[in-house]
């Protein structure tokens, strides 16, 4: 029992240095593993320059033989450091960390999957906890809530409007001839969801002045239809916000079991696992 005790309290601090990003060792390490992780997908894509990858390429693969060999350690040391390693490998961060560790590994077997290393670009997902940005993820959960709500009212609004794509794609097709690049209905709805999303990629355009006319409706509509999901979405969010006084605040502190973080600033067990933070 007595062995266990020094070893548990390697553990302990290896895991409040990884984990926890309100301590100064963790924010620090946090911070070195963002810039690393900023500077590997620059290397990607360096690499991808044919000019740069040419003139540098042993420098290039050196670095990133260098970034890999930290990552590495980086989610050996996450596994050590757990109670429970599953909980972690099996983790949406856990999954992540693994993606973006192994492209350099597999490329000796499978040439070109090294630019799987761009991946590495998810982890940024991170500065959340380096910025200790918590109330950020509560916004972005307010939103979640805000478009399950508003889903159906959502769905009815798109089947609305490939209703009038059908419509006005038709139309457009009886209306224009095949030089004009309406050759097909199918190409002729393309033309119509392009047009009213006012995105407008101009491989398709109206000739006649019917057309054009008809063009010019649609292209109106297509601002109309922009503010309709943006007003569902806004007034559910704005009924989230309404509810938000009454939430309790959570921190960034993470359990040492079970890597659950969002905890009460006065939890003093994980509400996940129990075990004491």
């Amino acid at each position: 029992m007595k062995s266990a005790k020094p070893n548990q309290g390697w553990k302990s601090k290896l895991h409040e240095i990884i984990y926890e990003a309100d301590t100064p060792m963790g924010k620090w390490f946090d911070i070195v593993l963002f810039i690393l992780i900023i500077a590997s997908v620059i290397l990607v894509m360096l690499e991808s320059v044919k000019e740069i990858d040419a003139e540098y390429h042993q420098i290039l693969l050196s670095l990133e033989w260098a970034v890999t060999i930290f990552f590495t350690i980086e989610y050996i040391a996450r596994i050590v450091s757990i109670k429970k390693p599953f909980k972690y490998i099996f983790s949406l961060y856990g999954i992540i960390d693994f993606v973006s560790t192994i492209p350099l590994y597999i490329s000796y077997i499978f040439a070109g999957s090294q630019v799987l290393l761009a991946v590495r670009a998810l982890r940024l997902l991170r500065v959340f906890r380096i910025l200790k940005l918590v109330q950020f993820l509560g916004e972005a959960s307010q939103l979640t809530k805000a478009l399950k709500a508003s889903r159906a009212k959502i769905a009815v609004f798109i089947y609305a409007v490939l209703i009038l794509s059908v419509i006005m794609g038709t139309i457009m097709y009886l209306i224009e001839d095949d030089s004009a690049g309406f050759t097909s209905i199918p190409r002729s709805i393309y033309w119509a969801i392009v047009t009213l999303t006012t995105v407008g990629y101009g491989d398709i355009a109206p000739q006649t002045s019917l057309g054009q006319l008809i063009a010019t409706i649609v292209m109106i509509l297509g601002y109309g239809i922009i503010a309709v999901p943006t007003g569902i979405v806004t007034t559910e969010f704005a009924k989230q916000g309404n509810t938000k006084k009454d939430q309790i605040h959570l921190n960034t502190l993470c359990c040492s079991a079970c890597s659950v973080e969002g905890h009460r600033d006065d939890a003093t067990h994980c509400f996940n696992c129990g075990n004491e933070l």
